[in-house]
């Protein structure tokens, strides 16, 4: 089975459709404003009416207003919310779309709990622990802390770049992985060259 690829933290529309041309599967939308790769509701609307169809856009949410997701759900086509805080399941299946839960991993995270807890999620998406940040560090985590058959579909995020996702995927076989970061020239401005070494990586993995 082929592993999928996510680029994270898109902010302008010719990024997102250089993704798309260079084979990624999901594009994804931060909806949190002390991030860096936050977008707003106009930003977000004008990326996704250029996303072509078969394309997952993923809407990344961190500890949000209830009210604040709604807005944004009736306000733009989004396939897939991805909650990135402390949510929990309740708060997470309340909305009524697919979602995936976010991990942030440590040394003593009880990952085959979590997959009990967020058994409806569509999948678990594993990053980097670090303390006071909900993620985008461009920190790897010990993937050997990742147990073998969870159960659970699992995306690897955390400082994944082109001269590491071949490994990652060799060792931990994800059934997606997550780049942002790693496939930039500034925060929120994705590098051409950089998703195209990190697509040919992935596609030596296929």
């Amino acid at each position: 089975m082929r592993v999928r690829v996510k680029i994270c933290g898109v902010t302008r529309t010719e990024d997102a459709l250089q993704a798309v041309a260079l084979g990624a599967d999901a594009i994804g939308l931060v909806f949190y404003a002390p991030s860096p790769r936050a977008v707003s509701l106009h930003q977000a609307q004008m990326i996704v009416q250029a996303i072509p169809a078969f394309v997952t856009v993923v809407g990344l949410f961190v500890d949000a207003d209830p009210d604040f997701v709604r807005t944004v759900t009736s306000s733009l086509r989004l396939d897939l919310l991805q909650f990135h805080g402390d949510e929990t399941p309740e708060i997470c299946e309340s909305y009524g779309h697919p979602y995936i839960k976010a991990i942030r991993v440590k040394s003593d995270t009880n990952l085959v709990q979590y997959t009990k807890d967020f058994s409806a999620a569509k999948a678990l998406l594993l990053d980097t622990y670090t303390e006071g940040m909900a993620g985008g560090t461009g920190q790897v985590f010990d993937w050997r802390l990742i147990p073998p058959l969870l159960g659970k579909p699992i995306i690897l995020a955390g400082g994944l770049r082109a001269e590491n996702v071949a490994e990652a995927i060799s060792q931990v076989q994800p059934y997606a992985v997550d780049v942002s970061g790693g496939v930039e020239s500034s925060k929120g401005i994705k590098d051409v060259a950089k998703m195209a070494a990190f697509m040919q990586q992935v596609y030596t993995k296929r």
